[in-house]
């Protein structure tokens, strides 16, 4: 089993304040430095429960890029299609409040021509290659469209996350090419104009089956943060998959993780409600960052 990722990689700066956090004052506080980025993140985390994968990027020619790379072949991640080339990376600076939530945030995004130009001529060779591809719906309009292109040619399994909805909302027509489309209730109420955020359970997904229905979506899958998720297909499958009390460390990766974990699912041909599960499951672990989820997927090759 394999999987593909594509997408861009972010240099994370996130600032913690000592105490209460005052969006409009100084704050005192520590300053981390992280390699990020949706896909980054995802396809590590996807690695982390030893399946194969492939991460199709670029990084720049500097110390960070060398050391992003060897990041990367440590966790046995395959890189010989990454680039290293001049603004190779983006970067993502962050604020959190004293509850470790981002209180705001500005990214400043990579020229990533080199990344479509090496999808054109190299495309068919990378994804002929993979089980399914994870492919950022928010990115330069082409590699989305390169990639949807590339997965329909080959009959992968293509599935779609979001850094960006104002982005990824207007690119609609896209998403009904996804095999799967992952967002929180946030973004879906950016996606489909519809209050989603402490309405009930029940009536958020008999609202998402019916747009998933309307709007020609494969399906789709909702986190509700502390609540848990609901997914809809177009077949009328749906459900919801409620959460696991963690001691929370930081919330950061945790959307995903999840991805990754229904990801792996889905690739594996589980139903959505195990899919749901595993990704739950993993972002837990990256929540707490307590047991390790690798045997988790011991059952899938049975």
């Amino acid at each position: 089993m394999s999987i593909v990722a594509v997408g861009p990689i972010y240099v994370d700066i996130k600032g913690f304040p000592l105490e209460g956090y005052i969006p409009t004052g100084r704050n005192a506080g520590f300053i981390e430095y992280v390699y990020g980025g949706v896909s980054h993140n995802v396809i590590r985390d996807i690695a982390s429960l030893n399946v194969n994968t492939t991460f199709v990027s670029m990084v720049d020619n500097s110390a960070i890029g060398q050391d992003i790379l060897r990041g990367l072949e440590d966790r046995k991640i395959h890189t010989e299609y990454m680039q290293v080339c001049e603004n190779g990376m983006g970067t993502w600076l962050a604020v959190f409040n004293e509850k470790k939530d981002v209180a705001g945030s500005i990214s400043a995004r990579p020229n990533l021509a080199p990344l479509l130009q090496m999808l054109k001529d190299t495309g068919n060779e990378i994804i002929s290659k993979a089980d399914s591809v994870v492919v950022e719906m928010d990115v330069d309009i082409e590699i989305v469209e390169r990639m949807i292109s590339l997965a329909k040619r080959h009959n992968k399994k293509i599935f779609g996350v979001v850094a960006n909805m104002s982005i990824a909302r207007e690119r609609k027509e896209l998403l009904k090419e996804l095999d799967c489309f992952v967002c929180n209730e946030q973004e879906a109420e950016q996606l489909f104009y519809t209050e989603y955020v402490d309405k009930p359970i029940e009536e958020v997904q008999a609202s998402l089956l019916k747009k998933v229905k309307k709007w020609g979506y494969k399906s789709i899958i909702v986190t509700l943060g502390s609540k848990g998720c609901i997914y809809a297909t177009s077949n009328g499958d749906a459900g919801f998959v409620s959460s696991q009390k963690v001691n929370v460390v930081d919330t950061t990766g945790a959307g995903d993780a999840f991805f990754a974990g229904v990801t792996v699912g889905l690739t594996y041909n589980k139903s959505y409600e195990e899919a749901c599960k595993i990704g739950t499951k993993l972002a837990c672990n990256v929540i707490q960052s307590t047991e390790s989820v690798c045997s988790y997927i011991e059952s899938f090759e049975k």
